[in-house]
């Protein structure tokens, strides 16, 4: 009876925990694919890049709502079982609640060794692609020539390029370009014009030729007309990320031989993910258990405030870490071990409960 009730609880938080890291990604991903595309419509990154980067953005986010899953997954499970009787069931036919941590200890265990995987090798090489992808992306855009019958945009959507068509020699014809400069817009047209990119893709210069150009405030009726033969407009590019990486893109091996205090401190963070799945789920199982009459529901929001504070606290000793306020050795530890100790007191509540009304019995 023993492992079939195991494997039944362990088949009914891995879908609990599998449905709600899923639903936590998809959300934080909608955010996500929204900024590479706004980079991308700004930077004009290939198709192939954008899809890669938003790819490279999942990998770097899953490790951090692993934790949270877990703990969503075991209380939603846990919750459902209490709130139907089958934990009543369960320990009426001679099940200690100790037997639960069972498959609980063998899940934790498999996603402990997997966001470490995730924390210290598979996220700092997905942030380090990333940075190159769009590095090599803003460069590849400034070198791009215009297409005609498709809008670009240049420096981050200030001006705006636009022509019908291409002449056999190279020209464009039949050009709009729209510039904006604080609350006033430039707009030329003109008949033909030339593209020119500079060697190193920083300035790009349109010639207009036969053309006018509106100048004015949009709501007002100061407007100037300016016709023109030739007009020339230069439109530099914002640089392309360089230096080096972000600390995320370090290698663990490398951090873990660094010895300033942020490398230092980034290099606890990313110890801290994995022991939070452990003390996460140590809590989460205590947590869930309910009351007679009680919302399957009803522990959630404790969960979550509980995760939040957790996070909060890790996110606050690493600050204190880089800036020498906490001892380097110290680490986040501290923080594990107060959800550690919140646990314990958790799991050992009922049992001083249930003596100490004994004691007054007797």
């Amino acid at each position: 009876m023993g492992r079939i009730l195991d494997r039944y609880i362990l088949r009914q938080v891995v879908a609990s925990w599998l449905g709600v890291t899923s639903v936590l990604l998809i959300i934080l991903l909608t955010n996500q694919v929204a900024r590479v595309l706004d980079r991308a419509a700004e930077f004009q990154y290939p198709r192939g890049v954008v899809l890669e980067l938003i790819g490279l953005s999942a990998v770097q986010n899953v490790a951090v709502l692993l934790p949270v899953g877990l703990l969503l997954g075991v209380v939603l499970a846990f919750g459902r079982l209490y709130h139907d009787s089958e934990m009543a069931a369960a320990f009426a036919c001679g099940v200690g609640p100790s037997r639960v941590y069972g498959p609980m200890l063998a899940l934790t265990a498999a996603v402990t060794a997997l966001l470490a995987w995730l924390t210290l090798v598979v996220a700092p090489a997905a942030s380090a692609r990333a940075f190159e992808l769009r590095n090599e992306a803003v460069r590849a855009g400034q070198f791009a020539a215009l297409l005609p019958g498709k809008f670009r945009s240049f420096g981050g959507g200030g001006t705006v390029v636009y022509a019908e068509a291409a002449a056999p020699n190279g020209e464009l014809e039949r050009v709009f370009v729209k510039r904006n400069r604080g609350n006033r817009y430039e707009i030329a047209v003109a008949r033909r014009a030339r593209h020119e990119i500079s060697p190193d893709g920083s300035l790009h210069t349109m010639t207009l030729y036969d053309g006018e150009r509106y100048e004015g405030v949009p709501g007002s009726a100061q407007f100037r007309i300016v016709r023109f033969a030739e007009n020339v407009i230069p439109v530099r590019l914002p640089e392309a990320e360089t230096g080096p990486a972000s600390l995320e893109s370090r290698p663990t091996l490398e951090l873990l031989r660094a010895t300033s205090l942020k490398e230092r401190a980034e290099l606890h963070w990313r110890i801290a993910l994995p022991v939070m799945a452990v003390a996460l789920t140590l809590l989460a199982v205590p947590l869930s258990r309910l009351r007679p009459r009680q919302g399957r529901y009803s522990r959630v929001w404790v969960a979550v405030v509980i995760y939040f504070i957790y996070v909060s606290l890790a996110s606050a000793a690493k600050v204190w870490i880089e800036r020498g306020t906490l001892p380097e050795a110290l680490g986040l530890w501290w923080v594990h071990a107060v959800v550690a100790a919140l646990a314990a007191i958790v799991i050992l509540w009922p049992g001083w409960i249930a003596r100490l009304r004994h004691r007054d019995v007797g």
